[in-house]
């Protein structure tokens, strides 16, 4: 397991997102992480590995869950659990809130910002914040929040001459053509301004990761088990070779998370990979699971991460 400060590969998740972080309703965590040189980090690869058909693994390098971007169904999907995704998705560490706010910036565009967790931290730390969001029900969300939201995907917004200093993406970006995203983002934030790609997941304890590595195997085995520790996994620079951007900076926070078992397989059903199931299998799924949790002892103990991408302006 990595410590808070330590270096590492990646944060893929197994299950065809990248797993999800502490939850809004629970104390969020705090950590002393501050932005980390790249150097920090001697270990990123550059190796590739095949898309599978539920998006487990990575189409080719870049950035977590990279391949994602061309299944629209899947992306926009979330809105039929809007207010479930609400309730269960996280929200992000207080450490990683605080190095965003220490960059100065005050115009910030979240790109996919689903129903604002990163857009409302930072407002109510008095950033001025648009979020732009493809799937109507999600944005509807993030406004009764008091999140302004232009809907629209990030390669079609039209951001109609506004300029930024921070643009963030909250377990977004692997929904975003890495191409045609990375320039879209050199055309918005001004010179000096900051990009910072995020993701979260779960790291589950091997007793009990086992134990749902079962219920898959014989429920969904098309499915990677969501809880999988990512250390290791490929990775490398997203902003690798442009002249828009510095190289990029990656920084890792860690935290412990306890859930009931009811909260675990109601969160897994905000992911897409888990709703291909369909209602039926995913409910079945579901079950088993819980039998299987409560079993264990009623607790999903994990040591869970948000990994973090960022690169200034050039």
């Amino acid at each position: 397991m990595l410590r808070l400060g330590e270096s590492r590969q990646s944060a893929r998740s197994s299950s065809g997102e990248a797993a999800a972080g502490p939850s809004s309703g629970s104390a969020t965590p705090e950590t002393n992480s501050t932005w980390a040189p790249a150097e920090t980090y001697p270990d990123i690869s550059a190796a590739s590995a095949e898309c599978g058909r539920f998006g487990g693994w990575w189409d080719h390098v870049t950035v977590p869950l990279e391949g994602l971007h061309g299944d629209r169904d899947r992306a926009e999907s979330f809105g039929s659990r809007a207010e479930q995704y609400d309730r269960l998705r996280p929200a992000y560490p207080v450490a990683l809130i605080d190095d965003l706010v220490s960059l100065d910036a005050w115009d910030v565009v979240d790109v996919g910002c689903g129903t604002g967790k990163a857009a409302l931290a930072l407002i109510d730390r008095g950033l001025r914040v648009l979020g732009v969001e493809p799937d109507e029900a999600m944005a509807a969300v993030a406004r009764r929040h008091g999140v302004p939201v232009d809907v629209a995907t990030f390669e079609a917004w039209d951001p109609e001459g506004r300029a930024f200093d921070l643009l963030t993406a909250g377990h977004a970006w692997h929904w975003v053509n890495p191409v045609m995203g990375l320039r879209k983002a050199a055309s918005v934030v001004i010179p000096g301004g900051t990009v910072a790609l995020f993701w979260n997941y779960h790291a589950l304890e091997e007793p009990l990761l086992e134990t749902l590595e079962r219920v898959y195997a014989a429920c969904a085995p098309e499915l990677e088990v969501l809880g999988r520790d990512p250390t290791g996994s490929p990775d490398s620079d997203p902003f690798l070779g442009s002249d828009q951007f510095t190289p990029g900076e990656p920084r890792i926070y860690r935290w412990p998370r306890e859930l009931s078992a009811n909260e675990w397989v109601d969160m897994l059903a905000t992911f897409s990979d888990h709703q291909c199931l369909g209602k039926d299998r995913l409910l079945d799924l579901q079950d088993a699971l819980r039998a299987a949790i409560d079993k264990s002892g009623g607790t999903v103990r994990s040591l869970c991460g948000t990994y973090v991408w960022s690169a200034r302006r050039l």
